[in-house]
């Protein structure tokens, strides 16, 4: 099998276009031909006026050593690596305690889905409740101003990822074709065939939920057991002299423990109640930045339109996207961060009396507002210092300050963008109308931001427009707060992927601090059920050498 690579094509070239163009590059007649698949696709906007789509192929050709020794040297033809994914042990047939994954977000997820895959017979853990009890009380608030603590937009089935715009692409690297490994288990379990080879891929809500039932389904299947409405109250660990400890089993809300001397800890960013049982547990934690801003909307059609030019609207394109950052005379950094395109901004709290924002696409991206958090980065040595569970503090009275501003009633506070640029509150919205639910009010932002982030923004929104024509627009609407990026601390870990002073505690994926969406949550959870599973087996560590086991592709 060969690959080839950086094969440009217009945008509305047919298929017999991209078979010749992939002969012209290899120089062969149609006869050596014997079959190819795109392993990747991509899109180069970077000139409107004059759009490509960007193939990596995979091709089978007769003669391909031949063909190899031909272009040996050329920087687009190659061999075909190899991408399948290999299982690094087997469970025996007795082990003493199964293991347990506390948290059904991707990293949870694939965590107990790869111990399953390798027979550990995993428990799994989930505070909330299964993906579509947990969708109808997220619904609660979102139509009725009506929250469940512990069944949200947060906790639940599937995690947070399941109510977002699905994005399944990451800058991490991934020499051991993990990453690979989670797409090909979203499409065994629904997705389209089409995240396996575009660039930018993403699901929707409404996939997701389909997809974690099947994924739940396997692991039943494979032996593994799943307990919703099952909220961890401690994590139970003994300790030496020197304060190395060793876990020995988890207590649930119900008063009952299970006993374990291995768990993944897969519990998302937003609980809080966990961390500080961590800590109060002397579990090794430490504080780490964030960032907090607002969400920003605008029709999408303005995205589209300068982002693709004439070729806005083509269906391969679907909605326009953008990335934006922007660097104040205050040393501050604001960005945009998991920007929705087609999407809505969605009520996101977890604790009662908290205001939270995030964005959601459904798969088609269809909705007439564009929005994306516009950001402004946060570190604990200068905004939070002094406690590793500071950033929660800081998290918690921003959110406040937000729930009190947009009336104490779940309902957001709003801003035009010229009303803000202006330092005025606004009054009334504009031609942009409010996706957020269970709605917004008109209000003056940087009363629930800090100074230097409403200063920060106040500089980065108008330099926006000269990237994205249009991005300043009075009308825009502003929504807050924005505080959940990601994770206030970090659990830290060593390279056996276990904590620092406590072993057979594995933190994992956003809430541990070492993932940022559900693509790389999802390659943390199988690389870390990698470590587990050669510590049970007494392998080495999953970044060392590889224990034989069976193959997946």
């Amino acid at each position: 099998m060969l690959r080839l690579t950086e094969l440009k094509l217009p945008l509305d070239h047919s298929p017999d276009d991209l078979t010749q163009a992939l002969l012209v590059k290899l120089g062969v007649p149609a006869s050596a031909l014997m079959s190819y698949s795109i392993f990747r696709r991509a899109v180069d906007a970077r000139k409107k006026s004059q759009i490509f789509l960007v193939y990596s192929l995979d091709v089978k050709v007769k003669q391909e050593a031949a063909l190899l020794k031909k272009h040996h040297g050329k920087n687009h033809i190659g061999p075909a690596p190899d991408t399948s994914y290999r299982f690094v042990a087997e469970a025996p047939s007795h082990l003493p305690h199964r293991p347990i994954v506390i948290g059904t977000g991707p990293c949870g997820l694939f965590a107990g889905l790869l111990l399953a895959q390798m027979g550990f017979k995993p428990i799994i853990l989930e505070r909330g409740k299964a993906v579509r009890e947990r969708t109808q009380d997220t619904w609660g608030l979102w139509r009725q101003g009506v929250l469940n603590p512990e069944s949200n937009v947060q906790y639940g089935e599937g995690g947070a990822g399941t109510f977002s715009d699905g994005k399944l692409y990451s800058q991490i690297k991934d020499p051991k074709h993990h990453g690979r490994k989670v797409l090909q288990e979203f499409v065994k379990a629904g997705a389209p065939e089409e995240i396996l080879y575009i660039s930018r891929p993403h699901i929707g809500t409404f996939r997701l939920v389909g997809m974690v039932e099947a994924m739940r389904a396997n692991i039943i299947s494979l032996g593994g057991e799943i307990r919703f409405s099952s909220r961890v109250t401690d994590v139970c660990v003994t300790r030496d002299a020197q304060g190395q400890g060793q876990v020995t089993g988890v207590t649930l809300a119900n008063g009952e423990t299970l006993a374990t001397e291995h768990v993944v800890l897969a519990v998302g960013h937003s609980a809080r109640d966990i961390f500080a049982m961590l800590y109060e547990r002397g579990v090794y934690v430490e504080a780490k930045p964030f960032a907090i801003g607002v969400r920003i909307e605008h029709p999408q059609a303005l995205i589209d339109q300068a982002r693709f030019g004439r070729f806005a609207g083509h269906p391969i394109l679907g909605a326009a996207e953008y990335k934006l950052v922007h660097h104040a005379d205050n040393n501050r950094a604001a960005y945009s961060f998991c920007m929705c395109p087609g999407g809505t901004v969605v009520a996101s709290a977890s604790e009662p009396n908290h205001l939270v924002t995030n964005g959601m696409s459904q798969y088609s991206r269809n909705e007439r507002n564009a929005n994306s958090a516009i950001v402004v980065g946060i570190t604990p040595e200068v905004d939070y210092p002094g406690h590793p569970l500071a950033g929660i503090a800081f998290q918690r009275h921003w959110e406040q300050r937000a729930f009190e501003l947009g009336g104490s009633n779940y309902r957001a506070p709003a801003q035009r963008l010229g009303d803000f640029l202006a330092g005025r509150p606004s009054t009334h919205l504009g031609e942009v109308h409010p996706s957020y639910r269970p709605g917004v009010t008109p209000a003056d932002l940087s009363q629930c931001l800090p100074d230097f982030v409403t200063h920060t923004l106040r500089q980065a929104l108008p330099a926006f427009e000269q990237q994205i024509k249009g991005f300043a627009m009075d009308d825009a609407l502003l929504t807050a707060v924005e505080t959940r990026t990601s994770s206030p601390i970090r659990i830290t870990r060593g390279d056996d992927f276990q904590s620092l002073n406590t072993r057979g505690l594995y933190p994992a994926g956003e809430g541990a601090g070492y993932a940022g969406g559900i693509f790389s949550a999802g390659v943390d959870g199988i690389k870390v059920a990698e470590a587990l599973a050669m510590d049970l087996t007494g392998g080495a560590t999953a970044s060392g050498g590889a224990h034989k086991g069976g193959d997946w592709s």
